[in-house]
């Protein structure tokens, strides 16, 4: 009989085991052919791997294959001898013995994926993108998404934070029905969600504090370098507390853990994609009317909208406070009423305004949050001032009726985070496969 132990064996190496080798010692590894450079009897064989890129050495004399019989991803197994080079790629090469060849594809790329940057235009590279994906600046931006993720996720984890994972076919949208995706559910309406708002409300009544990654919705109709209409929603909730400015320090936490994660586990994608990390202790906070002030006093701009941030709002406050207090970051209080939703919680000291923030990085809104209303009586008055009926929400207000501590939370959308990390000007490229008002494919 035949088992399966789990434990899988391979001749195989990978970087770091082939650096642990001797210059000199015969070493087997696989990848797909990156670049190739022919110099007539010697050349160059450029892998890529999982997690870099090899150099290997070609010569005609002692190479069991002819180079001009390989091409750019090919997928191959080689073998050769080790040598030790600070100057090649991960400090190491493979001066090649034999090669074999384990697919060929069909036809070329069409574009060098070896360049550093590919040089086509964002449009095209949406096009290719299960192509463009391969080169090893593209590939980067998202192995930098995955250290933002798990210095999240790591952070919330050693808090006491449980993951856990929540509906996207809903009955109802968390924050009205303007710009939400609508489907046939089994012959009955049904939508995307827009945020997991609901259910990790639900779930601070049974685990307290929780979090999940995972996508969101959106069915706006823009056409903007900011937005998209599916993203990847970092989201956290969490009761017990005493003001909403302990999600606010939740945040930070994540922040300053992210930012340690990338720095100890990610300096190869850093070096790659030529990212300075901000440094974050604190993040200096300001009331929203006040940040509409200082801004408008200090760069003569006249308040035009006096309920929200508008994008150029939002770049001179970022902006006013690198200068004055040397953060790239810096959390915006006490939003209006009238912008929030109807599950936020007023603020008892002036209820025009509510216990909610937003996050701004670079120059741009990151994350919304705030404390959400716990008393079932002030819930239903709230949805009835805001032209809601509560009946539509009888599942959402169960865990008010049936009793929930003071809590509040947070959502951070991915993307727009990365792209800022990155200094990009598109969010479309901190997305793996983007969808927006005119992209559905590939």
């Amino acid at each position: 009989m035949e088992t399966v132990s789990g434990k899988r064996t391979s001749s195989d190496l990978e970087i770091a085991e082939m650096l642990s080798q001797q210059d000199g010692d015969m070493v087997q590894t696989h990848g797909m052919i990156y670049s190739i450079k022919d110099m007539g009897d010697f050349g160059f064989v450029t892998l890529r791997k999982r997690n870099g890129i090899v150099q290997c050495v070609w010569n005609k004399d002692t190479c069991n294959c002819d180079i001009k019989s390989l091409g750019v991803e090919y997928s191959v197994r080689v073998k050769g001898s080790l040598k030790k080079d600070d100057r090649a790629p991960n400090g190491l090469e493979i001066h090649l013995t034999e090669v074999e060849v384990l697919t060929t594809p069909k036809e070329a790329p069409g574009i060098n994926l070896s360049k550093r940057k590919l040089g086509v235009t964002l449009e095209k590279n949406m096009e290719l993108r299960p192509i463009t994906l391969r080169n090893v600046r593209e590939r980067a931006i998202f192995k930098l998404q995955e250290g933002v993720v798990k210095g999240f996720r790591d952070y919330l984890m050693s808090q006491g934070f449980t993951e856990i994972h929540t509906p996207k076919i809903v009955a109802s949208g968390a924050e009205g029905g303007a710009n939400i995706f609508k489907m046939d559910y089994f012959g009955r309406k049904a939508y995307l969600a827009q945020s997991p708002q609901f259910y990790k409300q639900t779930m601070v009544g049974v685990f307290e504090k929780v979090f999940e990654v995972a996508p969101v919705f959106r069915a706006e109709k823009h056409n903007t370098t900011r937005h998209l209409n599916e993203y990847m929603g970092l989201d956290l909730e969490m009761g017990f507390i005493d003001s909403f400015t302990d999600v606010m320090e939740a945040e930070t936490g994540a922040i300053k853990n992210i930012i340690k994660t990338l720095n100890e586990e990610y300096a190869r994608e850093l070096k790659i994609l030529n990212v300075t990390l901000p440094e974050v202790d604190e993040i200096p906070c300001v009331r929203f009317k006040d940040a509409k002030e200082m801004v408008a006093a200090e760069y003569g701009r006249k308040i035009k909208d006096p309920y929200d941030l508008e994008p150029e709002e939002e770049q001179l406050i970022s902006k006013l406070f690198k200068e004055k207090y040397n953060s790239e970051f810096v959390f915006v209080t006490h939003y209006p009423v009238k912008k929030r939703p109807f599950y936020a919680m007023d603020d008892p000291e002036d209820p025009k305004y509510t216990l909610s923030f937003d996050l701004l990085f670079r120059g741009m809104e990151v994350t919304t949050g705030g404390q959400r209303i716990h008393d079932y009586d002030m819930q239903v008055e709230k949805m009835i001032a805001k032209g809601l009926n509560p009946e539509d929400f009888t599942d959402f207000l169960m865990i008010h009726k049936h009793g929930m501590p003071p809590h509040g939370g947070l959502g951070m959308g991915l993307e727009r985070f990365c792209m800022k990390l990155m200094d990009e000007s598109n969010v479309r490229v901190a997305s793996l496969f983007p969808r927006d008002l005119s992209r559905l494919t590939p």
